[in-house]
């Protein structure tokens, strides 16, 4: 088996065991840090990377870069590393799974944000995707990890609060359908909105004011990520203060 199936197998298998903590790096060093205090998985956050390229989030860096700074970190790291990939900055499945595996990792959030037109994309368009995507993986023989960040709890959806959770649920059932390993409902990280997406399959959490790591693993949440939250707290000192008070879990 190829260093990258080795990785994708490992990373899956780690939604299904106890819950993975991913902080979230951004270039060599943080990702160094990450390894170093005894986590598995190393996870990028776009926000974080393409402000240290200089550009806005929301696929506002060109691909290119942001896929050159993942090749950074997966020669630098031995664990596997899971990409925060936006959208997917418009390219086909095929070509997207080519770049996220010549830049060395094997998993990837995609979300289902509509970054040129606004609001969310079409939610059976997104599926296709997801499929498109599962099925360009199968074919590299890689099983990448996919989790689909669901958009509909963020202000820019455009969904009414009473029908945030009705249409997570309706799009996390999709995107399952299509393959995916996880769904990532963004800012629905609460005690009445994780237990019904958990309970159809592995969800990624969000710690929150209500919610602690403890917490999200009594709800039987698979994965907690952190977003730019580190990077924005002040970088690697703050980052290394965090991560040893948190502990792998």
């Amino acid at each position: 088996m190829s260093d990258l199936e080795v990785h994708a197998g490992l990373l899956r298998e780690l939604h299904h065991g106890s819950m993975l903590v991913l902080p979230n790096a951004w270039d060599e060093p943080s990702a160094e840090l990450v390894v170093e205090l005894g986590f598995p998985v190393v996870a990028t956050s776009s926000a974080a990377v393409a402000d240290v390229l200089g550009h806005a989030d929301g696929e506002k860096a060109p691909w290119r870069e942001m896929f050159a700074a993942v090749a950074r970190i997966t020669r630098t790291v031995p664990v596997p590393v899971t990409v925060d990939a936006e959208a997917g900055y418009g390219l086909s499945p095929d070509d997207f799974v080519a770049a996220l595996l010549d830049a060395g990792a094997v998993g990837c959030n995609l979300e289902d944000t509509d970054h040129r037109r606004g609001g969310l994309l079409d939610a059976q368009e997104q599926a296709d995707r997801l499929a498109g995507v599962r099925a360009a993986a199968d074919a590299a023989g890689v099983p990448v990890v996919v989790n689909a960040r669901i958009d509909t709890f963020l202000p820019s959806s455009g969904i009414g609060e009473a029908d945030r959770l009705p249409e997570a649920l309706r799009r996390a059932r999709l995107y399952r359908e299509a393959g995916v390993d996880c769904v990532y409902p963004i800012g629905g990280s609460a005690g009445d909105t994780l237990p019904p997406l958990v309970a159809e399959g592995p969800v990624n959490g969000n710690t929150t004011d209500e919610l602690d790591l403890e917490a999200l693993r009594a709800l039987g949440v698979a994965r907690v990520s952190f977003g730019p939250r580190f990077y924005r707290a002040g970088g690697l000192a703050t980052m290394r203060d965090a991560l040893e008070r948190l502990g792998a879990r």
